[in-house]
Order: structure tokens, then C-alpha cells, then sequence
């Protein structure tokens, strides 16, 4: 653009955003303006939030003060930043969501179905909490962190991604014998990887190092955006034919686990209708086979004092300015 023509803007600093240590760094400045319990460990906070910005862990430190306040704690505690974490990466809860017991159940099944492919492939991010309430837009969400920052994907990964995501719809169709509406999303997901995977990563071995696709030109002068097809019809059915060979493979391996590890689905789902959230520890242990633990016992807010009112003395803690 012309904006940004040699002589403009010379020199162009690009921020990236922080690495562990950074993140690290970060809440460590935020937690000052806040009381921090003796529990906390900014380290392990930073561990668990990749790609993170540094107003998206502002922001954490905030919501964890708020859950401290709301349960009329002196000190921000671990529990408080878990649970500032999940709303930021999983959505807020929407309790008030009443669904019927079917629905739950198949709700359920899907997430176990997820949870369970993903603890069973090797190359797949860790299976970090796993629930049935309602968040954000989701009828429920299995959320995976990775173990440490990652710059890039490799085909092997990328292929047990598609699979994780295939296997909420085949646990509805093995356990529950029915297709529902809320795998939309992870099918859309699972093509878009495919897609990309053969026409711009050059991960096929049918059509190799190419890019294959369609170039857009820029709005300039009035002129509407101009798609250019730069391969021909033949080659886009071979496409085609690789993202749905791709696809259909992912598809058969995560029904092939999921067959396979009934048991282990049935105890994840019986475990998510009794308690609605399970964590790592739960998680793992439903797949080595033991009882899951029961979930650590939550603080809930109390009911607010009617003399509690704006503008009195603060007795929690207050979120960072």
C-alpha cells in the first residue's frame, strides 16, 4: 500500500506475543495490584495460558480478583485464577441453561467422545478440563493446553487434531444412536485443517509442494475484489478427493478408538452428568481405569449483606485499575 511505501514508515517493530517467561513476567506485575494467596505460582499460570497477550493476562488477574470478591475472600487464590481462566477461554457459565436429561446426556457423550480420542493419540494437546455447562455459545466444551509454546504444526498433529474433532459426532452416533446439530462447528474446523493441509502446507504425498487455490486482488480505485483460479478444474477434483480421502481417514480412526474404549466413554459420561466438570486428574484417571476422584470442593459465593452497599469499605479484594 501506498501508506507503507519505502521512505513512510522505515522502520516497523513487530510485537509478538509472550513467551512463557513473559507471560510470567507479566501477571507477576499485575499481582501486585492485587493480594495474592500463598498457593498462587505465576509460573504455573503461565504455563497453562498460551498465546495470552498481555491484556488478555491483565484482564485474568481482574476476573480471578472478581471471584475472590464475589466469594468474599481476603486473598486471590489458585482456585479463583482457575476459574478466571476457564471463563476466559471457555466462555462464562450460563447455569440458567435448563436442558432436557437427553439432551444432557448426549451433550455428555459428544465431550467424552472428544476427550477420550484426544487422551488416546500421542500427538494431541493434553486433555485439561472437560464439561457439560453450558459456556459462551457451547452446550459444552473439552478444553486442551498445550504443555509448552508452539510455533508451528506437523502433519501428524494437524491429522489427530481432525480426529479429536470428529469424535464428539461419533460418540453420538455410537452411544447414543442419533446426529444432533452441535457438531457444526468441529465439522467446519476439520475440512478448514484438511483444506489447508493440501493446498497451502503442501502435506500430501498425492499432490505435493504445491499451492493450490485462488488469488484475490485488492480493492483499489473503485474496483471490486477479483478472484484468480490459478489451477484447473481437473486438478481441483484431485483436491477434492485428497481433503475427503483425509477426512474419511481421520473419521474411521476415531471411531475405531472410540469402539474400542466404550468402556472408558461410559465412565467419562457417567462422571460428567454426576458432577458436570472433571479435570486432568479425573480424566486421567477414567483412562487408566481406576474410580475418578471426586472434584475438589468449590467455594461459593455468599449472598450479598443488604448494608453492603456501593461505596462502603471494601472487605475482598478489589480488581486491578
Amino acid at each position: 500500500p501506498a501508506l507503507l511505501r519505502p521512505g513512510r514508515f522505515d522502520r516497523q517493530v513487530v510485537v509478538a506475543l509472550p513467551d512463557i517467561r513473559g507471560r510470567e513476567q507479566i501477571l507477576k506485575v499485575h499481582m501486585r495490584k492485587v493480594p495474592i494467596a500463598p498457593d498462587v505460582d505465576p509460573q504455573v499460570l503461565a504455563r497453562g495460558t498460551p498465546g495470552f497477550a498481555g491484556a488478555d493476562l491483565a484482564n485474568l488477574v481482574n476476573e480471578a480478583a472478581l471471584f475472590a470478591a464475589r466469594a468474599n475472600k481476603r486473598l486471590v487464590d489458585m482456585e479463583d485464577f482457575e476459574r478466571a481462566k476457564d471463563k476466559i477461554m471457555m466462555g462464562a457459565e450460563r447455569r440458567s441453561v435448563v436442558m432436557p436429561e437427553e439432551e444432557r446426556r448426549n451433550t455428555a457423550y459428544h465431550e467424552s467422545g472428544h476427550a477420550v480420542v484426544a487422551r488416546l493419540l500421542d500427538k494431541t494437546d493434553p486433555v485439561h478440563k472437560v464439561t457439560i455447562i453450558p459456556r459462551g455459545r457451547a452446550l459444552g466444551v473439552t478444553m486442551q493446553l498445550p504443555t509448552e509454546d508452539r510455533y508451528s504444526q506437523d502433519r501428524d498433529r494437524l491429522l489427530q487434531t481432525i480426529a479429536v474433532l470428529f469424535g464428539g459426532r461419533i460418540a453420538e452416533e455410537i452411544f447414543m444412536k442419533q446426529m444432533t446439530t452441535g457438531a457444526s462447528n468441529d465439522f467446519a474446523r476439520a475440512t478448514d485443517l484438511a483444506r489447508r493441509m493440501v493446498t497451502q502446507w503442501g502435506m500430501s504425498d498425492t499432490l505435493g509442494p504445491m499451492v493450490y487455490g485462488e488469488e484475490e486482488g485488492e480493492i483499489f480505485l473503485g474496483r471490486q475484489v477479483t478472484t484468480h483460479r490459478n489451477v484447473s478444474e481437473a486438478t481441483m477434483q484431485k483436491v477434492d478427493a485428497e481433503i475427503r480421502r483425509i477426512i474419511d481417514q481421520q473419521y474411521s480412526l476415531a471411531r475405531r478408538l472410540l469402539e474400542e474404549n466404550s468402556d472408558k466413554v461410559e465412565a467419562m459420561t457417567a462422571a460428567l452428568l454426576e458432577w458436570e466438570t472433571i479435570d486432568a486428574e479425573q480424566v486421567n484417571d477414567i483412562m487408566a481405569g481406576r474410580p475418578p476422584r471426586p472434584p475438589k470442593p468449590a467455594s461459593a459465593p455468599p449472598s450479598r449483606p443488604k448494608d453492603d452497599a456501593p461505596g462502603a469499605a471494601p472487605t475482598a479484594p478489589a480488581p486491578a485499575a
